[in-house]
């Protein structure tokens, strides 16, 4: 009888990473599951700073503080989105869950040594460093909440909606390598908004179309049928719009 796959998922958590670790589960059987820890606020915005500046930080930071605020008035949104799609929005009991510090610490090294894993699968976690990568000796896929190269980054549904990029709306599973949703495409989901979603429903709506092509992408390479492709689209790193380009956008195109 032939063994079941090692899948070894890092993941921070939440509603929609786990609609498609549970979607994978169900598909391949039990799966790990490695729970980074939440990163700190101030650790967070120092690094963002230093790449982009504090102005434009502060203003992201204001948009997130929103968005967190935000979220009560979206609940019936979600709750349709889950009803419509039978989502599963929290970690199935067939999931084994260990908790790290990070996708870079010491025990999530630990982790992947001892479960010795045929495929590492990445939702919505911190980057992998270079000596996390260097330890992996499996192929390591990412599910990205955006189209690649052109929404890499964060807030992948809300720029391609804002941008009237309806066609490029969708998500994408990808090689992972040292850059930012730089790796090769495995597979891509090209889906229709619904002017009913928002900067904080576009996530769970995109995972929700979104489960297939991650079974494939694992599907492939678990088989060693791999076929990573390239994109003509040019290639743009995104970041969670500052309040005055969110509300802007909100107020003069209806696109929240």
């Amino acid at each position: 009888m032939a063994k079941p796959p090692r899948i070894l998922v890092i993941t921070a958590g939440g509603p929609y990473p786990w609609i498609i670790i549970n979607a994978l589960s169900a598909h391949f059987g039990g799966i790990e599951v490695a729970l980074e820890q939440p990163e700190s606020k101030a650790l967070f915005l120092k690094r963002r700073a230093r790449k982009i500046g504090w102005w434009q930080t502060g203003g992201q930071f204001l948009t997130m503080t929103m968005s967190r605020f935000g979220k009560r008035f979206v609940r019936a949104r979600e709750a349709e989105l889950i009803s419509a799609h039978k989502l599963e929005t929290k970690p199935s009991k067939d999931v084994k869950v260990t908790e790290v510090s990070s996708a870079n610490g010491e025990d999530c090294l630990a982790l992947i040594a001892e479960t010795k894993p045929d495929v590492v699968f990445l939702a919505s976690c911190r980057m992998l460093g270079r000596k996390t990568l260097a330890a992996i000796t499996c192929p390591v896929l990412n599910y990205h909440s955006g189209i690649n190269p052109k929404y890499r980054g964060l807030a992948g549904g809300w720029w391609a909606r804002a941008s009237g990029d309806d066609a490029n709306y969708g998500t994408t599973v990808h090689l992972v390598d040292a850059g930012v949703d730089t790796g090769d495409i495995l597979y891509q989901a090209f889906l229709k908004p619904d002017p009913r979603d928002t900067l904080l429903t576009d996530a769970m709506a995109m995972a929700a179309g979104s489960r297939e092509i991650s079974i494939h992408a694992v599907e492939d390479a678990l088989a060693g049928k791999l076929k990573p492709a390239s994109s003509d689209l040019p290639s743009v790193q995104r970041f969670h719009p500052p309040i005055w380009t969110y509300l802007w956008i909100g107020l003069a195109k209806g696109i929240w």
